[in-house]
């Protein structure tokens, strides 16, 4: 699955990779765009867009810890060949280029108490 959201984002410059969900989340001008997993795909398509995109085949709607994450989209891994998950993905980008681009988090250094 990872591959397939490789090959559908070769030449995009921004992207970053990071483990989540179980699997691998593709992060684009610091914003989640799609999470790959053996499950299938975690897609960030934003609110408009949920309504369409969960009448497509294996589409459902993302639960996390018992909590509806509205925006988001869940598809099955037994509905994604490499077209299905480059229209994903491209679904997906078409909602992060109406966002602002966040700045990258800053982890603090952890200071030892003596």
């Amino acid at each position: 699955m990872a591959e397939s959201v490789r090959a559908s984002l070769l030449g995009t410059s921004a992207v970053r990779e990071i483990k989540m969900f179980g699997g691998i989340g593709f992060m684009l001008n610091c914003n989640l765009l799609v999470a790959a997993s053996s499950r299938g795909l975690l897609a960030r398509l934003g609110k408009d867009a949920e309504r369409e995109a969960l009448t497509r085949s294996g589409a459902s709607q993302m639960m996390l810890r018992g909590r509806l994450m509205a925006g988001y989209v869940r598809v099955d891994a037994t509905a994604l060949d490499g077209h299905a998950v480059s229209c994903w993905v491209q679904l997906a980008r078409r909602y992060l280029q109406t966002l602002p681009r966040k700045k990258p988090a800053i982890r603090a250094k952890q200071s030892k108490t003596k």
